[in-house]
């Protein structure tokens, strides 16, 4: 086992450090974007099934949608923490901590997601209220909640494990566990939904038993000694090294997950005196702009260490090269996918709905301003990311909260009292392009740095 992972270890030093850029870019992101894209399809194939009940159903899981964003995000606190943590370890020849580390990544972030998980259906009523639902989505929203709160625990244990399988090369396992998952809710929805005439209860009981059977994916693996670790609570050690360690990495992605959902619930917020329609339109939006961003977070997972190791390691030109791949391949990507939402929104919308002309109009307007906007998004994260990489913390955490938080709260909190709702509607474009135009003199001052920095 331990040659083995030696082994694992030389190849991620060979890929990391000496790979031609781009192949160890695809090798190290693909996995994670994979990852992260089927998790925004949970939510998209959810929308799309439910919006053939009506507009308030669809509103309810718009409105729930934020509260399940904040659980995720304690899975990614602990699993993205420890991941990075994690594979230093093994590189180090340290297993028993790594082992440690990945224990209590794993029961930490299941104590912790279950306290918050009954916190949250305690108070899920004023929760709601709070996160915009209107008198005719509350019922709706109670009833969904209630079932895909509770079964966010598993979601909350996939996402941890997913992290911490890729931190020791098990990327198959995690492929496995979320497209089985992610193929089930698509069979299942429409025969909860629609065949057993459970509204939106079905939705809720199709993805909690999806995310049960990635959950049992990622119990075997471990059942069977696949894994290098076997996650005991006797391992658990929350020391403030191990802990410390956690948080440096999990703290700033658990912050931009708050950031996403609190601005989903203030659009929702803000759309409530509009009506459901808006609300709606405004959660089918929102999918399909996270169906890319996420893709894009994904494949930047895997700069990130690329970057970090080249700089750690003095190579610039090395660096220098990943940073201009990644913007280029990142900023295609989002014209692509931004042309793609801008030239055919009302196709996109009417996926959704049948007759809801309002909800189309509103929609259509909002997701073409922001597919425009969207083409700026690489750019804008591929620095976000790379001072993150770089150990530059307060710039990365900066940029990183600029576009959900510092433009865009402020934004959606003023805009829509001047503007009525457009104010809404393009809210986020607004913010995407003052977050763009904020980065630009930030990357040039790095870039600065960085010619200094190179021997001559």
């Amino acid at each position: 086992m331990k040659t083995k992972n030696r082994i694992s270890q030389t190849e991620k030093t060979e890929l990391l450090g000496n790979a031609p850029i781009p192949k160890a870019l695809l090798a190290m992101g693909i996995p994670t974007m994979a990852g992260m894209l089927v998790n925004a399809f949970y939510n998209l194939v959810d929308a799309y099934f439910v919006s053939g009940l009506g507009e308030s159903q669809m509103g309810a899981i718009s409105v729930v949608f934020p509260l399940g964003q904040v659980i995720v995000g304690l899975g990614l606190l602990f699993g993205n923490g420890a991941a990075s943590y994690i594979s230093r370890l093994l590189g180090n020849g340290d297993r028993q901590k790594a082992g440690q580390t990945a224990s209590t990544a794993i029961y930490g972030s299941l104590l912790l997601g279950a306290l918050f998980i009954f916190l949250s259906i305690l108070f899920l009523k004023p929760v709601l209220l709070l996160l915009g639902a209107t008198a005719s989505i509350l019922p709706y929203a109670l009833r969904y909640a209630r079932i895909y709160i509770i079964s966010c625990i598993f979601n909350i244990f996939n996402v941890a494990m997913n992290n911490i399988a890729a931190s020791e090369g098990a990327a198959k396992t995690t492929m496995c566990a979320l497209i089985a998952g992610a193929v089930l809710n698509t069979a299942l929805d429409p025969l909860f939904i629609y065949g057993l005439h459970l509204d939106v209860t079905g939705a809720a009981i199709a993805t909690a038993i999806s995310q049960l059977v990635s959950t049992l994916v990622y119990l075997h693996f471990i059942m069977t000694r696949r894994s290098i670790f076997r996650f005991q609570w006797k391992d658990c050690c929350f020391s403030g090294e191990i802990l410390s360690e956690i948080c440096k990495i999990g703290i700033p992605t658990l912050v931009f997950q708050i950031l996403t959902s609190v601005s989903i619930s203030c659009i929702n917020t803000q759309a409530r005196t509009y009506g459901d329609s808006v609300i709606a339109a405004m959660g089918v939006v929102t999918r399909f702009v996270s169906m890319g961003s996420l893709s894009v977070f994904g494949f930047l997972k895997g700069f990130q260490p690329i970057a970090g190791y080249s700089f750690g390691a003095r190579k610039y030109d090395r660096l220098r090269q990943a940073i201009k791949i990644s913007v280029l391949w990142s900023t295609a990507f989002c014209v692509v996918y931004g042309l793609i939402l801008a030239v055919f929104p009302t196709a996109f919308l009417s996926q959704f709905t049948e007759n809801d002309t309002e909800m189309i109009r509103t929609g259509t307007a909002s997701l073409r301003a922001g597919g425009l906007s969207f083409m700026l998004f690489g750019f804008h994260t591929v620095y976000a990311s790379l001072f993150l990489a770089l150990g530059k913390g307060r710039a990365g955490f900066f940029l990183g909260t600029c576009r959900q938080g510092i433009c865009f709260i402020p934004i959606i909190l003023l805009l829509p009292t001047v503007w009525g709702l457009p104010g809404i509607l393009y809210a986020q474009p607004v913010a995407d392009v003052l977050a763009a135009a904020v980065t630009v003199p930030m990357a040039l001052k790095l870039h600065k740095e960085l010619a200094v920095s190179t021997p001559k």
